[in-house]
């Protein structure tokens, strides 16, 4: 009897962990089922909304589900671009895309302000006939930066919206649906990064360190003075072009892993080459010449600049973009600093005639006063700007090169006595300048070479080139540069060369100075100095 009961037991249990395992293996094939049936339903949406119209995408709950282009053409909107809501534009229904820059939820309305580069425009939702209380709620929770399409009438406002760049609309929104949804917590508040420095100290609001904002720089290049200076930086290499290219010059691409240092200094990038070493151009300057040798006459190139210094200053970078001229003439060098000092004027007019819009901007959270140049612009020699000195009280020899300091107070002095941000300053001391550069056949204590300075800083270098092959191995010699590595250089110079000169620009410090700007930081959209190489 004890074995029977124990027997009976043993099978009762036995019947027990069996239904127990059966009960979780079919828990777990509801589970498996119910996930397959779920990524089954992705599966289908997905395919749905990839094979029809934009007009027709899956909508969940005010989400466009976009997965894949569409055929634009079969499309049932025009989106209208921010800048373009104007008063002329009133009582028409229209679509915009756009960023969410701020929302505000009051009782049952909500007020978004939409973002698109630079333009910004108020969008107002009211509980009524076109929107819901569940779709002004759902509007008011959107996450700032997200993308969003909204279909709204176009309305005139009595009173100018002060905070808008469209001041004299608003837009009556009806439906609206999120293209891309931003996480909610930011790295930096765009309007932050946009409040003048003062401002913030003095209402105790937040403005964004430098070190921030580059760190970030995907998020503050939205901001409307980022999209303001680059967009201005953008129309500097434009004029730039056009006004070179009307002169008869010819657009080149020179090479930037070079086999030697090309202004015969120590301030060069090494890089491993195969199995050997090669250096990164400090300056396009040796091919620049070799064109004109070639015949080419004039030539410019924009393109990138390497300079191993380990300057942390407001005006340095270890990567810029340079913007070079070179240029053979007929009788003297100042006809190729005539063209050049043109060619910048015509940059300045361009700007100030073609970005009021982008000058305005970024004056609103840096302000500056107006870029002044004259027609023809002011040349200085080198002697002038040292007795101006001197008479300002500064103590410097004849062939002493300006310091930063004094380069700012020299353009403190000629903005005082000439009225004018832009200046040359002519004939350099021969001792301060590259190894090509042609001495001064009246004075070999000088040279033909020349540098262009905006609002005291200096943002060309250039000169006559020695285009004598003699000469020029001389000189070489002289800066200790190891002439086997220059062969091909001095070579091109042994079949006749023309007389030319040049030089080159930095477009980071034109757009920093033309603007006003304290740090080239701000006008490089992802800059490389000592500290930084990310991002």
């Amino acid at each position: 009897c004890v074995v029977s009961s124990c027997f009976r037991a043993g099978e009762e249990e036995q019947q027990a962990q069996s239904k127990k395992a059966l009960k979780k293996q079919q828990k777990e094939a509801e589970k498996a089922a119910k996930k397959a049936e779920k990524q089954a339903k992705l599966v289908s949406v997905r395919q749905e909304t990839q094979t029809l119209p934009m007009a027709h995408h899956c909508r969940m709950e005010g989400f466009l589900l976009f997965y894949n282009s569409c055929d634009y053409k079969s499309a049932d909107r025009a989106l209208v671009r921010v800048q373009d809501l104007t008063p002329e534009k009133a009582e028409q229904q229209i679509w915009v895309r756009a960023r969410i820059h701020t929302s505000r939820a009051k009782g049952k309305q909500c007020f978004l302000v939409l973002r698109h580069q630079q333009f910004t425009v108020q969008a107002l939702l009211a509980v009524g006939d076109c929107a819901s209380k569940q779709m002004v709620k759902f509007a008011a929770n959107l996450t700032k930066e997200s993308i969003i399409d909204v279909e709204a009438v176009v309305k005139k406002v009595e009173q100018k919206i002060e905070s808008c760049s469209q001041q004299d609309v608003e837009l009556h929104v009806e439906r609206i649906f999120v293209i891309s949804q931003s996480e909610a917590r930011l790295p930096l508040q765009l309007e932050d990064a946009v409040r003048p420095e003062g401002e913030g100290d003095e209402e105790g609001r937040a403005t964004v360190n430098q070190d921030t904002r580059l760190d970030n720089r995907v998020i503050d290049l939205r901001t409307t003075t980022s999209q303001s200076i680059f967009r201005l930086q953008s129309g500097v290499c434009q004029l730039f072009r056009d006004t070179l290219i009307n002169k008869g010059f010819v657009e080149i691409q020179t090479p930037k892993i070079i086999s030697a240092a090309s202004e015969g200094g120590a301030n060069v990038f090494t890089v491993s080459y195969f199995k050997t070493s090669a250096y990164l151009a400090q300056s396009p300057q040796l091919y620049k010449q070799m064109c004109i040798c070639a015949d080419f006459d004039k030539v410019f190139c924009v393109g990138p600049v390497f300079r191993a210094e380990d300057s942390n200053t407001h005006r340095h970078l270890t990567e810029f973009v340079g913007l070079d001229i070179e240029m053979a003439f007929n009788y003297h060098y100042h006809e190729v600093i005539d063209s050049i000092t043109d060619t910048m004027v015509q940059i300045f007019k361009g700007l100030r005639d073609r970005f009021q819009t982008e000058i305005q901007t970024v004056n609103k959270q840096y302000p500056s006063e107006p870029f002044k140049f004259l027609e023809p612009t002011l040349r200085l020699e080198y002697k002038e700007a040292v007795a101006m000195l001197r008479a300002a009280g500064v103590e410097m020899g004849d062939e002493e090169d300006l310091s930063t300091p004094n380069e700012k107070l020299l353009g403190r002095l000629v903005k005082e006595k000439y009225d004018t941000d832009f200046y040359v300053l002519d004939k350099y001391p021969l001792a301060v300048r590259p190894f090509y550069t042609m001495p001064d056949p009246n004075n070999p204590k000088y040279s033909n070479s020349y540098d262009m300075f905006m609002r005291g800083e200096e943002i060309l270098s250039g000169a006559q080139r020695v285009h004598d092959a003699q000469l020029l191995t001389e000189r070489a010699m002289h800066h200790g540069i190891d002439l086997e590595k220059i062969k091909a250089y001095i070579d091109s110079f042994r079949y006749g060369a023309p007389p030319h000169a040049g030089g080159g620009i930095g477009l980071e410090r034109v757009t920093m100075l033309y603007l006003g700007l304290h740090n080239v930081r701000q006008t490089s959209m992802f800059p490389r100095d000592p500290k930084r190489l990310t991002p």
